[in-house]
């Protein structure tokens, strides 16, 4: 027989929300996000370093199985995810679930699709890092990169700064096209047009963002102009790299986590393993920028560069979001 108190642990666990992908999207928007990402960043927060396990060590199965935890005072959030890049159809090489329980008695809240909430917490921080260190007056966007991550960036980007151009430039053309097509139907204020030249376009864009996952340098010191905002996504490496030294040496560092991009980001510990840059160069992180308690731009002649390899709080911000807002549709309706 259950005891009474099992049975009341049962029925609120029973009332966890199970949310999927397509929820998700429909109840995150921007800048919304953008500013949940900044109250979040800007209070308090608990965020232990994620731990990612080979689930094979030593052989050349490279499945992986990783857990992001944090908590601030609302809410207490793991992220776990599986990646077995040998999958092949009907699995995906990605599986993603966020984890979120009340803070004040730590009951069981719902379990979100990872996935989604990180195509959507990705671009939100990318663009909070923007708003803080592109010039207000930023006009021309160009994005390296025509994955699923494509249109939250430029979605996300296109809510803090007033767009006026955007420029998409992929290794297959026909995916930056495909890109190009869709958001000029959903956002007809913009101009877009696909980059041929990545040299070219560095040299006209105000705000430079790579999500390619490339192992080699696409952009390059000498090509941006003054007063450019650059941000890196796509690499997770510690010897790989989007953009090379020069510019990282022309350029205000900042981070989304330092005890993160000190570990797996190769844009700035390259540099930091040449002798030419130090981790004391890095001017701040995400949660000093949002705090106020990093020096930003000083004039409009700095460029600055923004490396992200992402974060569990982010996660937990978006999943946390898209549950509010799910309450609060149903209590309205």
């Amino acid at each position: 027989m259950q005891t009474e108190e099992e049975i009341i642990e049962q029925r609120k666990c029973l009332k966890m929300k199970i949310i999927s992908a397509e929820e998700v999207h429909a109840a995150l928007k921007y800048p919304d996000l953008v500013h949940a990402l900044k109250e979040a960043y800007a209070g308090q927060f608990t965020m232990p370093p994620r731990k990612v396990f080979l689930l094979d060590e030593g052989s050349d199965n490279h499945d992986a199985f990783a857990l992001l935890p944090s908590w601030n005072d609302d809410v207490i959030g793991v992220k776990a995810f599986t990646y077995f890049p040998d999958n092949e159809a009907p699995y995906k090489s990605l599986y993603s679930r966020i984890m979120l329980f009340d803070r004040k008695h730590g009951e069981p809240l719902a379990l979100v699709d990872g996935t989604s909430v990180t195509f959507w917490r990705t671009g939100g921080v990318s663009a909070l890092a923007s708003y803080f260190l592109s010039r207000e007056n930023s006009e021309t966007f160009f994005l390296l990169g025509t994955g699923n991550l494509a249109s939250y960036l430029i979605r996300a980007h296109a809510s803090v700064r007033t767009l006026k151009k955007v420029m998409v430039w992929g290794r297959t053309k026909s995916k930056a096209e495909k890109v190009v097509a869709e958001m000029s139907q959903e956002l007809p204020d913009i101009e877009f047009s696909v980059a041929d030249d990545i040299q070219t376009a560095c040299g006209e864009a105000d705000i430079i963002v790579a999500a390619t996952g490339s192992p080699d340098v696409l952009v390059r010191g000498d090509w941006v102009k003054e007063g450019t905002h650059t941000d890196f996504l796509g690499n997770h490496h510690a010897d790989k790299r989007e953009c090379d030294t020069a510019l990282v040496l022309k350029s205000k560092v900042y981070v989304d986590t330092r005890v993160n991009c000190f570990n797996e980001a190769g844009e700035v510990l390259v540099p930091i393993e040449e002798g030419l840059f130090s981790k004391e160069d890095v001017k701040g992180e995400l949660s000093e920028l949002c705090a106020g308690k990093a020096p930003l731009r000083e004039n409009d002649k700095e460029i600055t560069l923004f490396k992200a390899v992402g974060s569990a709080l982010s996660d937990l911000v978006a999943a946390n979001h898209a549950f509010q807002s799910m309450e609060l549709a149903e209590q309205a309706g």
